[in-house]
């Protein structure tokens, strides 16, 4: 059966969000009610993890937006918009599509000094990474700084005022053709390190909003 259809039947059927993260490629049954459980399970906070005295100086949060996260988000922001059945379905189908070649994360961060917690300065105190659970480690192609949408303040309520807000962008595959995240990768990690410190934000695959080791 083509994407297409797919995504037609599955946008209207009444489901709920599974009980495990996976990043596997398949059909999803969401309503748009289930948007914010899915948003809550790929998510992550600095909040969660203990650094000693790192929280003083940094506070990130950060969603990651994998193949399951967008066909919430679609579904959910069809039915805000009333969208039509084929409008939803080539949102749908963009979104799955880029799913296939890139990572990408909706980050919040906050920190002791608010101008070297822009990630896209040059003097910024942080560097980013994706590090599988090998050590590998793979550099974002696209860091930008985000001026929200009403639209977004909604569907990524971890946006504040007060905090700075990214789109982060890392590639599916690197230059070798290996994928920066294996299929049977049990973990992920998005790294925020810099002369203060790290902090590690992990999503464990196989188990809804497992704790780290």
């Amino acid at each position: 059966m083509s994407l297409r259809l797919v995504a037609i039947a599955l946008l209207f059927a009444a489901g709920c969000a599974s009980n495990t993260l996976s990043l596997r490629p398949e059909p999803r049954s969401f309503t748009w009610r289930d948007y914010e459980e899915v948003y809550d399970a790929w998510t992550r906070n600095a909040d969660e993890f203990e650094f000693g005295r790192l929280s003083d100086v940094l506070n990130a949060t950060a969603t990651f937006q994998a193949w399951e996260l967008r066909w919430a988000y679609v579904v959910r922001y069809a039915h805000d918009y009333s969208l039509s059945t084929d409008a939803r379905t080539e949102m749908l189908r963009a979104s799955l599509a880029d799913a296939e070649q890139h990572h990408r994360f909706f980050v919040t961060l906050s920190g002791s000094n608010y101008r070297e917690s822009d990630l896209t300065r040059e003097d910024s105190a942080w560097r980013v990474l994706l590090v599988d659970e090998r050590g590998g480690q793979t550099v974002p192609i696209e860091v930008e700084k985000v001026d929200p949408t009403a639209a977004e303040r909604v569907y990524f309520p971890s946006i504040s005022p007060f905090r700075h807000a990214f789109r982060m962008v890392f590639p599916a595959f690197r230059p070798d053709g290996s994928p920066t995240i294996p299929p049977d990768a049990r973990f992920v990690l998005l790294r925020f390190t810099g002369a203060r410190g790290a902090v590690d934000l992990r999503w464990d695959f196989g188990t809804r909003g497992a704790s780290p080791d």
